[in-house]
């Protein structure tokens, strides 16, 4: 109950502020927005959704190491608040501020509280699953009212013409948006401080530190993998900033040889590059230096083969606040049975369809297990990202319409939301659970932020996908649906490989049976 409740009210605030985020980036400023282009918009969206999830690495070491899981949780709930509160001021100068302070508040926050439901039960406890379903709904029940509570304050004309019968500038509506995210996270931090009590001993002190004499420093190898990150990272930046040349330029036109000017796209490229470092670097510590045997070194390697896909899906999946918020606010008609409604409503149909589909899969993996049929859980990332890549053919239906200049009908998103939503049943409810049972009790925290790691990359691609996707269409010539194609057929490519890797894996983790699943969501 208690991690059901926080949970509801900390997705409430990221999914109601995500719905509207790239409109108002891209909005012209003089009707309230930040005035960006949409490539812009696209950046910063991938910057901001890779930072939140990549903060879980140090926020759930911090709880491993130092503070406990509930202490994170409770610390991150404040600092989220905070960071919408800053949004909701009518300043664009404090816009990067108050996104600042959500990503170090989710970074604490989330991985902890996905942990914390994982340590309320013993490793082969049967009410596991049903517990990790309960959380899941949390999830989605607050993805659901967000889009609608806070889309209707940002963008609503209703709202917008009441702040002006008030005498209020109807353009910091948007920032009324953001209020609403923080009132959503307010009441997340009563409901847990009110309850915590009831959560026991989970994760109320950090996982005990071993005795002085014990203590090992670390490998020269650990320092050797974070140095050559650095070096690619850094080398990366050099290549993409053309410094050398800038250098010359700047010596022989007279002019100061710093600052060299960095443009946003620039910087998300070579923040993109640290990302894979960083991910490389991870894998390659918890492989060689912290698995203690062969079987932890087993995990590590089911662990990559599930951040790949895990990656991968949500590269496609997170285009909904991405290429797909364009798509519903700029093509698709903004009205059902003659009722208006904002583009930011359309967040809320992926939670509506979770709610509606999670008890047929609840059931279904049921069924397989029994009669011996579940597939095993790589297997189920595969299918996942099949049923992911048919989740735009809908959308090809559309192009025509399009094509002809006119909006087209809410059928399509409604379509693409169902069949994406099935995808999503596959992959991140099972990826949850399994991370969290591959991971040894010392690592709980840590190796949930690996998972959240492989969302954060997932994130950037999506947030990148809608301008760098759209040139290579256009290159190619592929037409107004060339970015569903590419799309499409990187999923197929995706579901190929891990059908491929599903068998070794098994083989490693030694046992013909899969791996227990839980009905529960990332994010």
């Amino acid at each position: 109950m208690t991690l059901f409740l926080v949970e509801l009210w900390e997705r409430f605030s990221y999914y109601g502020m995500r719905a509207f985020l790239v409109i108002f980036i891209s909005t012209p400023v003089a009707k309230g927005g930040l005035g960006e282009t949409k490539a812009t918009a696209g950046i910063i969206y991938a910057l901001y959704g890779a930072l939140v999830y990549l903060m879980s690495l140090p926020g759930g070491w911090a709880a491993d190491r130092y503070l406990g899981q509930q202490r994170a949780v409770l610390l991150g709930g404040y600092v989220i608040m905070a960071g919408h509160i800053v949004l909701a001021i009518p300043s664009h100068s404090t816009f990067y501020l108050g996104l600042g302070l959500i990503i170090i508040g989710t970074g604490f926050l989330k991985p902890n509280a996905s942990t914390l439901v994982g340590q309320l039960y013993d490793k082969g406890d049967i009410r596991r699953d049903a517990g990790y379903s309960i959380y899941y709904m949390g999830i989605n029940i607050g993805a659901f009212f967000a889009p609608i509570a806070c889309g209707f304050l940002a963008q609503s004309a209703t709202f917008r013409d009441a702040l002006a019968g008030w005498g209020i500038d109807p353009n910091a509506a948007w920032h009324f948006g953001f209020g609403a995210a923080a009132v959503g996270m307010g009441l997340g931090i009563v409901t847990f401080a009110s309850s915590r009590k009831y959560l026991g001993a989970a994760g109320r002190d950090p996982a005990p530190r071993p005795a002085v004499a014990d203590r090992k420093p670390l490998p020269m190898l650990t320092w050797v993998v974070v140095g050559a990150a650095a070096a690619v990272t850094l080398a990366f930046g050099v290549y993409r900033a053309q410094l050398p040349y800038a250098f010359a330029m700047q010596m022989v036109e007279g002019r100061p040889v710093f600052p060299i000017a960095l443009d946003k796209a620039m910087i998300a490229d070579i923040f993109g590059v640290g990302l894979a470092a960083v991910a490389v670097a991870v894998f390659v510590i918890m492989y060689k230096v912290v698995a203690a045997n062969r079987d932890e070194k087993n995990r590590v390697l089911a662990m990559g083969v599930l951040f790949f896909g895990c990656l991968s899906f949500f590269g496609i999946f997170e285009q909904a606040g991405s290429t797909l918020s364009f798509f519903a606010e700029e093509r698709t008609q903004k009205s059902v049975f003659g009722i208006d409604f904002p583009s930011s409503y359309w967040q809320f149909v992926n939670a509506g369809w979770v709610i509606l589909l999670a008890p047929v899969f609840t059931w279904l993996w049921v069924w397989l297990a029994k009669t011996g049929r579940e597939p095993f859980s790589v297997n189920k990332f595969a299918i996942g990202m099949v049923i992911a890549g048919a989740a735009f053919v809908p959308l090809f239906f559309a192009i025509p319409t399009i094509d002809d200049g006119k909006l087209v009908s809410p059928v399509y998103l409604l379509s693409y939301y169902a069949l994406a939503t099935c995808a999503e049943m596959c992959i991140s409810p099972v990826g949850l659970s399994v991370m969290n049972k591959l991971a040894p009790e010392r690592l709980a925290g840590f190796v949930m932020g690996v998972w959240f790691l492989a969302i954060s990359i997932g994130l950037y691609i999506a947030g990148r996908a809608e301008v760098e996707v759209g040139k290579v269409a256009t290159k190619l010539e592929w037409g107004t649906g060339g970015i569903f194609y590419i799309v499409m057929i990187f999923a197929l490519v995706v579901a190929a490989i891990l059908f491929a890797a599903a068998g070794p894996v098994r083989r490693m983790l030694n046992g013909p049976a899969p791996l227990p699943t839980a009905r529960a969501k990332d994010a």
